[in-house]
C-alpha cells in the first residue's frame, strides 16, 4: 500500500506530471461522461456517404494517375526526375531525397538489423539473469553501447568523435548542475545552439582545428552527413538532463521508499506513464548508460523517441506489450505499407510534379490532387522508416511509442492531429516543453513556443517557421469554437454533429494549407492553387463540391471515433 501511495504521489508531483496531455480542444462528438451514441453505419444518411465515397475516391486516384501519364502536357517538365521502376515497366517517382535515402538502402538496413539482433538476443539470454535487483548493473547496456559505436564508426567514420564530443558536453552539463536551475537552462541553450551550429558549419571539419587534424576528414565513413540525423540525438540529450534534474528534485524520503519497494513492480504492474514519470535510481544516471541510451542503434537514426526514464525502466523491467505474434503482425503490416508506397510512386508522380512546379494550365481540382497526394506520400514516407526502426526495437525487446496512430486522411482536428502524427515527438514536447511552461493554463501562449521549437528542430528554414506559426494561428479558431460551442452545452442537440462537421471542414482546409507550405509545394504552389480556385466560376464550384466531400468524410471520422469509444478503444480521443 505504501508503494502504491508513493507512486501516486510521484506521478502527481508538479515537477514530474509531464505525461498529462493538454485538454482536447477539438469539437467533441462524444464525451466520456455522455451515454454511448447508437451506431450510424446502417442509416440512410451513411448509405448516401458510401455512394459519395464510391464515386469520389476512385476519381481522385484516376486524376492523380492522369496527371502522371506521358500524354500530360507538363510531363516533359518532370520526366527527368523519374527513375527506372520495377512495376509493369513503369518509371518510379524516386525524387524525394529523404525517402530515396531509405528506399534505396532497405536491403542493407535489413541486413544490418539482422546482424545486430543475433548477438543482442544471445547477450540478452545469457546476461538477463545477472540483473536481479532494482538498482543492479544493466549488462545489456554494455552490449548496446559497443554495438552502436561499431556501427556508427562504420557509418560516419571519424565523425563519430564529433558525436561523442557533443553528447559528452551535454552530459557534463547535467552532471555538473544536476538539480540546479542551471541544468535545464544550460541544457536548452546548448541543445538549441547545436541545432544552429551543426547546420551552419555542415557538420564541421577537423581541418578547422588545424592542419595536423586534417587527415581525419578523409575517414568519413559510408555517410559523411552525420549531422542531418543528429536532431533526434538532441531530443535524447535533453531528455537525459531533464530526467536527471527531476530525479534530483524528488525528495530523499520518496526516493528511498521507491528504492526499497520498487522490486515488487514487475512488467505487468508498471504502466507506460510510470516508466516516464518515476525517476530511475541515482546510480542509473551514469555515463555508460547515458551513451547506451543516446546512441541506441535501432532508434538512433529517426526514432521513435523514448525518454531516458522509460528506456532504463524497460531494460530493467521488460515491457509485457511485446509478443511474438504482435511483432510478426507488425512486420506484415509494414511490408504491406511499403508495397502500397511502391505502387503509389509507380503510378502517381506528384512529388516530381511539385519539385518541377509542372502545373501550368492545371485546373483547381488537379492542383488540389497534386497537393493531397503529396501530403499522403509525406505521411507514408515518414510512416515507413519510423515503423521499420520501431520494428527493429521491438525485436530487440524495447517498446517505443507508435509514431503514426492514424492515417493522415482520418483527422479533423488540428490538436488531435498532432496527438497521432509523430506521436512520440508530441509526447516529448508535452513532457519537456508544454507542461513545464504551464500546460493548458497558458495554452494560447505555449503553443507558439512549442511549434517554434518544432520548426527549428525540423530545419532552420523560413517556410518551416511559416508552417509552425500557421499551425498556431489555425489552432486559435478551434480553441475558441470548442469553448463557445461546447459539448456540455449543445452536445445533446440533433444538429450539434453537423455544426461540428462544418467547423472540421475549415480545420482540415487550414491544416492542409499549413502542411503544404511547410513540407510540399510551398507558398508558390499554395498561391497557385488558391488563385485558380477562386478566380473562376469553375474553380469556386470545385471548392464548394470539395467542402461537401470533406464534410462527408468528417461525418465518417466522427462515427469511427464513436465506434472506438463503444468498444473501449482509447484511440477515440485522437
Amino acid at each position: 500500500m505504501e508503494t502504491e501511495q508513493f507512486v501516486l504521489k510521484v506521478i502527481n508531483e508538479p515537477h514530474v506530471t509531464y505525461e498529462q496531455s493538454p485538454p482536447t480542444i477539438a469539437p467533441k462528438l462524444v464525451n466520456q461522461s455522455s451515454p454511448l451514441s447508437p451506431a450510424l453505419w446502417n442509416t440512410r444518411e451513411f448509405y448516401c456517404y458510401y455512394v459519395c465515397f464510391a464515386i469520389v475516391v476512385p476519381y481522385m486516384l484516376y486524376e492523380g494517375y492522369s496527371l502522371s501519364k506521358e500524354d500530360n502536357l507538363n510531363y516533359s517538365q518532370f520526366e527527368h526526375l523519374l527513375s527506372k521502376g520495377w512495376i509493369m515497366q513503369r518509371s518510379v517517382d524516386n525524387s524525394d531525397v529523404q525517402y530515396r535515402g531509405f528506399r534505396d538502402n532497405i536491403p542493407k538496413l535489413i541486413l544490418l538489423a539482422a546482424v545486430y539482433l543475433g548477438p543482442s538476443h544471445l547477450f540478452r539470454h545469457y546476461m538477463a539473469s545477472k540483473t536481479t535487483s532494482q538498482s543492479g548493473p544493466l549488462y545489456r547496456l554494455y552490449f548496446f553501447l559497443s554495438a552502436s559505436l561499431i556501427i556508427l564508426t562504420i557509418l560516419y567514420g571519424s565523425s563519430v568523435l564529433k558525436i561523442l564530443i557533443i553528447v559528452s558536453m551535454s552530459y557534463t552539463i547535467g552532471q555538473m548542475f544536476q538539480g540546479s536551475l542551471w541544468n535545464p537552462t544550460l541544457t536548452w541553450v546548448f541543445s538549441l545552439g547545436m541545432l544552429f551550429l551543426n547546420q551552419l558549419y555542415h557538420g564541421y571539419s577537423f581541418e578547422s582545428l588545424g592542419q595536423s587534424f586534417a587527415w581525419l576528414d578523409s575517414y568519413q565513413g559510408i555517410n559523411m552527413r552525420w549531422h542531418i540525423l543528429f536532431n533526434f540525438t538532441i531530443l535524447r540529450l535533453i531528455s537525459f538532463n531533464m530526467d536527471r534534474y527531476w530525479q534530483v528534485k524528488t525528495s530523499t524520503s520518496q526516493y528511498n521508499l521507491f528504492e526499497q519497494t520498487s522490486g515488487t513492480f514487475d512488467g505487468e504492474l508498471i504502466t507506460d506513464k510510470m516508466r516516464n514519470t518515476i525517476p530511475c535510481p541515482k546510480s542509473d544516471y551514469n555515463y555508460v548508460y547515458f551513451l547506451a541510451y543516446v546512441l541506441y542503434m535501432p532508434l538512433y537514426m529517426c526514432g521513435p523517441i523514448i525518454t531516458y526514464n522509460n528506456f532504463i525502466s524497460q531494460i530493467r523491467y521488460p515491457s509485457q506489450n511485446i509478443t511474438t505474434r504482435g511483432v510478426a503482425m507488425y512486420a506484415l503490416r509494414l511490408s504491406v505499407v511499403i508495397l502500397v508506397m511502391e505502387i503509389t510512386l509507380h503510378f502517381i508522380y506528384v512529388v516530381a510534379i511539385s519539385k518541377a512546379k509542372a502545373w501550368d494550365g492545371d485546373s483547381a481540382f488537379q492542383l488540389s490532387m497534386i497537393g493531397y497526394f503529396n501530403l499522403l506520400i509525406i505521411w507514408m514516407k515518414l510512416l515507413i522508416p519510423w515503423r521499420f526502426f520501431r520494428l527493429w526495437a521491438l525485436m530487440d525487446g524495447l517498446w517505443p511509442e507508435e509514431n503514426m496512430v492514424r492515417c493522415m486522411s482520418n483527422n479533423f482536428s488540428a490538436q488531435r492531429f498532432w496527438k497521432s502524427w509523430h506521436r512520440s515527438f508530441n509526447l516529448w514536447t508535452i513532457r519537456y516543453i508544454y507542461i513545464p511552461l504551464g500546460g493548458s493554463k497558458y495554452m494560447i501562449y505555449n503553443i507558439w513556443i512549442v511549434f517554434t521549437f518544432v520548426a527549428v528542430w525540423h530545419d532552420i528554414e523560413l517556410k518551416l517557421f511559416a508552417w509552425g506559426w500557421l499551425i498556431c494561428l489555425f489552432l486559435v479558431p478551434e480553441i475558441v469554437a470548442s469553448r463557445v460551442y461546447s459539448f456540455a452545452k449543445y452536445g445533446q442537440t440533433k444538429y450539434y454533429r453537423f455544426i461540428c462537421g462544418v467547423g472540421a471542414v475549415g480545420n482540415i482546409l487550414m491544416m492542409m494549407a499549413a502542411n503544404l507550405v511547410g513540407f510540399s509545394i510551398g507558398l508558390d504552389g499554395l498561391k497557385s492553387t488558391v488563385s485558380n480556385m477562386f478566380r473562376t466560376n469553375e474553380g469556386f464550384l470545385f471548392f464548394l463540391i470539395a467542402c461537401v466531400c470533406i464534410f462527408v468524410g468528417v461525418q465518417v471520422m466522427f462515427e469511427i471515433r464513436a465506434s472506438e469509444k463503444r468498444r473501449g478503444d482509447p484511440k477515440w480521443k485522437m
